[in-house]
């Protein structure tokens, strides 16, 4: 890495380590409140850790808006039970056995508690903001409850492409819009939402986290491709053999022009190691890595631009380009 990408890559890791710090012991009080029988399954799942880049942005944008920590805090244990909540649904219906080199929840408590764990912290999420029902919670309630129910549409339109043998770039950055925009963008604004902001900063902050949620969600699915294993938790190329229509084969489809019925019959029937590994080099060579990483370029600069209409905090503004680079470089 260059100077300045390692200048990033240490503050947002200094940020997001902190918020882990913060957030990991207010969560677990959280987790108190549930039934005793689903403490394993919840604290099995959380104990697999995470970046924790949604609680960082909903700590910095509070900061941005020139409020203290502690107002944000409760949003930013919110959103991190929203977003545990949707990735122990996402193994049960991936069929994911192993999430961050551990089993999955489903794998190792069967697909009933895994449900119930996971609906358990869909609700503690709005508990915790509620708890005090100020003018500035409940607004900060609405919002998380939009993201989450865009959220679920956007997965709703995810498993219904799976019948489908190719789709729009459309059609896949409104998925995306949803299934991983809604809940960065709700993230990079509940701070503000908590603080009190004026609207414009309020709707800057969520532009920003919108764009950085199409972003993360284009280097995600690279990596779904040609991540590394030991980086990614998950095999080579395990989007591919699950069929799914990712950024970087919607791309590719879109490319192959008079291989596009070769590659589609390809992408539809994949069940070993070497189809897979033929299809992702076909992925490759009609711009799917290429096309997607420039795509994940294109709104890092709509995002950064987002920041740059409203007057921000200086170094909660520095983080939070700090925290847009870091989940935009990952590993690419």
């Amino acid at each position: 890495m260059s100077g300045p990408a390692n200048d990033f890559f240490g503050q947002a890791t200094d940020v997001l380590s902190h918020a882990a710090d913060v957030v990991a012991p207010a969560i677990d009080l959280a987790v108190d409140r549930l039934n005793p029988e689903l403490y394993a399954p919840v604290r099995h799942h959380l104990a697999g850790g995470g970046k924790r880049v949604r609680a960082g942005l909903v700590l910095v944008s509070t900061a941005a808006a020139g409020a203290a920590e502690r107002v944000g805090l409760p949003g930013a244990v919110a959103i991190e039970l929203v977003h545990n909540y949707s990735l122990i649904h996402d193994d049960i219906m991936d069929g994911d056995r192993e999430r961050r080199h551990r089993p999955t929840v489903w794998a190792e408590f069967g697909v009933g508690r895994a449900i119930i764990a996971g609906d358990a912290l869909a609700a503690l999420a709005t508990q915790v903001l509620l708890d005090e029902p100020t003018p500035e919670r409940v607004a900060a309630a609405v919002s998380l409850t939009w993201a989450t129910q865009e959220m679920i549409a956007g997965q709703a339109d995810d498993m219904a492409f799976e019948d489908r043998t190719s789709i729009s770039l459309e059609e896949s950055l409104r998925m995306t819009a949803g299934k991983t925009g809604a809940l960065l963008a709700c993230a990079s604004s509940l701070g503000a939402v908590l603080a009190g902001a004026p609207k414009q900063t309020v709707d800057a902050l969520c532009e920003f986290g919108q764009h950085l949620g199409i972003a993360f969600q284009a280097v995600d699915d690279v990596l779904g491709i040609w991540g590394d294993p030991t980086q990614t938790g998950k095999a080579a190329g395990n989007d591919l053999l699950q069929h799914k229509l990712t950024i970087p084969v919607v791309i590719a489809l879109e490319a192959a022009d008079h291989q596009r019925h070769e590659l589609e019959n390809l992408l539809a029937s994949l069940d070993s190691a070497g189809e897979v590994d033929r299809a992702a080099q076909l992925v490759d060579k009609f711009e799917g890595r290429t096309g997607a990483l420039q795509l994940a370029d294109d709104h890092l600069r709509a995002a950064m631009g987002a920041l740059d209409r409203v007057d921000l905090e200086g170094t909660p503004r520095r983080q939070l380009d700090a925290i847009a680079q870091f989940v935009t470089e990952r590993n690419r």
